[in-house]
């Protein structure tokens, strides 16, 4: 793969966070910038929840400098989806395992192995989207929230071992793919490919918002990323919120 044109590339031995040390080099910042860790000790998920990270997983973040509004920031979401999805398909060599949960997850075999976070920091003009890969191990469940989707790392479920170098050697032109169609097409081509590779689409599931929780089957995501369900009074749009499988 042929890294991107005009793209950074800082690759740390350890660090406490990738997102921390976006935020620390975002005043300097002049183009996109790949931070990659080789362990990360102080890992943070969506919600302020803690990302476990044992060495030889991968942890990322890539930093782009931007003054876009945030609705349109946050269907990168969508973009680093995809190219997530692109690249563990071709270093895997496996195609149906793999699929997307809204919003912002990667499943394997039904089992969470990816998890993407998203933060902008318009003072600085850098957005930032971490992502956390079990390339090798995967927490235990007894380290996660009740109800949270079973993790699972690549190497137990494929057999394939990859290190988190020749992850990003892979991620990083995936992505930048990704993001020269969203630039030139919007969000439309994005959104749809994303419904091809969604996971439980037409099934039904349970979305909590706040304390509230509503069930429906997942029939869309609109054009804004919201998740649509179809529930038992109607048609519901959920722009935020977190899901479960029935």
């Amino acid at each position: 793969m042929t890294w991107p044109a005009g793209v950074g590339r800082h690759i740390l031995a350890e660090v406490d966070s990738t997102m921390s040390e976006a935020a620390r080099i975002a005043p300097g910042l002049r183009a996109p910038t790949w931070v990659l860790a080789l362990r990360q000790t102080a890992g943070r998920g969506r919600r302020g929840r803690g990302w476990v990270d044992p060495e030889g997983n991968f942890a990322a973040t890539l930093a782009i400098p931007t003054a876009e509004p945030p609705a349109q920031l946050a269907l990168r979401s969508f973009v680093a989806a995809l190219a997530l999805h692109e690249t563990l398909v071709t270093l895997t060599g496996r195609g149906a395992v793999f699929a997307l949960k809204w919003p912002n997850d990667v499943l394997l075999n039904g089992a969470k192995v990816s998890g993407i976070l998203l933060e902008n920091d318009p003072r600085a003009g850098v957005f930032s989207i971490g992502i956390g890969v079990n390339l090798v191990s995967a927490p235990a469940p007894c380290e996660l929230e009740a109800g949270a989707v079973r993790p699972v790392s690549v190497l137990a479920e494929t057999g394939v071992r990859l290190t988190p170098e020749e992850f990003l050697d892979h991620l990083a032109p995936a992505y930048a793919g990704w993001e020269a169609a969203f630039t030139a097409a919007g969000f439309g081509p994005i959104r749809d490919a994303w419904l091809k590779r969604a996971a439980r689409l037409g099934e039904t599931m349970l979305a909590r918002v706040g304390t509230a929780v509503h069930e429906g089957r997942f029939s869309d995501v609109d054009d804004q990323g919201a998740l649509v369900l179809t529930t038992a009074r109607g048609r519901m749009t959920i722009p935020a919120g977190d899901v479960f499988f029935a």
